[in-house]
C-alpha cells in the first residue's frame, strides 16, 4: 500500500514538475531542446499525411455509405435492387404482356444489374480502398502519437534536469544533477529513435495508400463502366419496344366522338413502307448517333456511334422515331439514340 501511495505521488509530483516547464517555455522564462530540422520535418509530414488521410477517409465514407447506420460490409440488397423487384413485382400485377408491364420488366431487371454492379463496387473499394485508410489511422498513427507523447515528457523531463543543473550552487548538488541530466538524457536520446523511425515510416504508408488509390479508381472505373453498358443495353431494347411508349388515339364509334355503349373500337392502323416514304423538301436534319443500334427488322436502319445520319419525320409517325438516311440506306431509327445537330 505504501509502494502504491509513493508511486502514485511520485506521478503527481512529475506530472506538476513537467507543467511548470512547459508553462514557462510558453511564457519564455525557460529554455527548451530543439529537435533538428530533419526530425521536425518528419513530425510536419506525419501530421498532414494524418489531417488528409482522415478527411479523404471520411468523405470516402461517405460517398460509399451515405447511411452510417449500416456498415457496407452488410449490404445485402442495395437500393437499385430494391427499386428493381418492386418494378418486376408490379409488371405482374399490371399484367406483363401489356406495354407498360413488359417496359417495367425491362427497366426493373436493368436496375437489379445496377445494384448488382453497386454493391460489388462498395465492396471492393471498401475492402481496397477505406480499409487500409482506416487501419492507418487506428492502428500506425495511434502507436505514432504514443510515441511521440512520451518523447515530449521526456523532453520536458530533459529540460527540467538542465534547468535543475544551471541552479545547483554547491558540489554535491551537481553532481546529482549532472547524474541527472546524463539518465534524462539518454532516455531522450532513446526515445527519439524510436519516434524517428517510425516517422520515417509515413513513406511506407503513401507507398501502400497509392496502391490502394489505384485500386479504388479500378474499381470506380470498372463499376461505372458497368452501369453505362446496362443503360445501353436497356435504351436498346426499349428502342425495339415503340408500343411501350405510343399511345394510340382512340377512335369512337359514335357521334361525336364518344363510345357507343361504354365500347371502345378497334385501333386502325396503317403500315409504314419505307420505300414509299420520301424525304420532305424542307425540314430535313443532321444527327449524330449516339449509341449503336442493330434494327430489329427491314423497317429500321441500323445505326453505328458517332456517325452523321441525315432525319426527318413523315405525317402519322410515332414522335419517338425518325427516319434516318445514309447514302441510299433509309429506315425508322429512334430518337433516344440521336443528337440532333441542325
Amino acid at each position: 500500500m505504501d509502494f502504491n501511495v509513493k508511486k502514485l505521488a511520485s506521478g503527481a509530483g512529475q506530472f506538476f514538475t513537467r507543467a511548470v516547464q512547459y508553462t514557462e517555455e510558453k511564457l519564455g522564462q525557460a529554455e527548451r531542446t530543439e529537435l533538428d530540422a530533419h526530425f521536425e520535418n518528419l513530425m510536419s509530414r506525419a501530421d498532414c499525411t494524418k489531417n488528409w488521410t482522415e478527411k479523404i477517409y471520411r468523405q470516402t465514407e461517405v460517398l460509399l455509405q451515405p447511411n452510417p447506420s449500416a456498415r457496407i460490409e452488410e449490404f445485402l440488397v442495395t437500393n437499385a435492387e430494391l427499386l428493381g423487384h418492386y418494378m418486376e413485382d408490379a409488371a405482374r400485377e399490371f399484367g406483363a404482356g401489356s406495354p407498360y408491364g413488359s417496359t417495367l420488366i425491362k427497366v426493373g431487371e436493368c436496375e437489379r444489374h445496377l445494384g448488382a454492379s453497386e454493391r460489388e463496387f462498395l465492396q471492393t473499394a471498401s475492402i481496397s480502398f477505406l480499409n487500409p485508410l482506416r487501419n492507418f489511422l487506428e492502428g500506425d498513427w495511434r502507436t505514432i502519437s504514443k510515441e511521440r507523447r512520451l518523447l515530449e515528457n521526456l523532453r520536458l523531463d530533459l529540460d527540467v534536469c538542465k534547468a535543475r543543473l544551471k541552479k545547483a550552487k554547491v558540489a554535491e548538488a551537481k553532481a546529482a544533477a549532472e547524474q541527472e541530466l546524463r539518465v534524462a538524457q539518454t532516455e531522450f536520446d532513446r526515445q527519439a529513435e524510436v519516434t524517428r523511425l517510425l516517422l520515417e515510416g509515413i513513406s511506407s504508408t503513401h507507398v501502400n495508400h497509392l496502391r490502394c488509390l489505384n485500386e479504388f479508381v479500378e474499381a470506380q472505373a470498372v463499376y461505372y463502366k458497368q452501369c453505362h453498358l446496362h443503360m445501353q443495353e436497356l435504351q436498346k431494347e426499349l428502342g425495339r419496344m415503340p408500343n411501350a411508349f405510343a399511345i394510340n388515339s382512340i377512335h369512337s364509334a359514335g357521334p361525336g366522338g364518344s363510345a357507343a355503349d361504354g365500347e371502345l373500337s378497334p385501333v386502325e392502323t396503317d403500315t409504314l413502307k419505307i420505300e414509299e416514304v420520301q424525304a420532305p423538301a424542307t425540314g430535313t436534319r443532321k444527327a449524330k448517333v449516339l449509341y449503336d443500334y442493330d434494327a430489329a427488322d427491314s423497317s429500321e436502319l441500323s445505326l453505328l456511334a458517332d456517325e452523321l445520319i441525315t432525319v426527318y419525320t413523315v405525317p402519322g409517325m410515332d414522335s419517338d422515331w425518325l427516319i434516318g438516311e445514309r447514302g441510299n440506306h433509309k429506315g425508322k431509327v429512334p430518337v433516344t439514340y440521336l443528337e440532333l445537330l441542325s
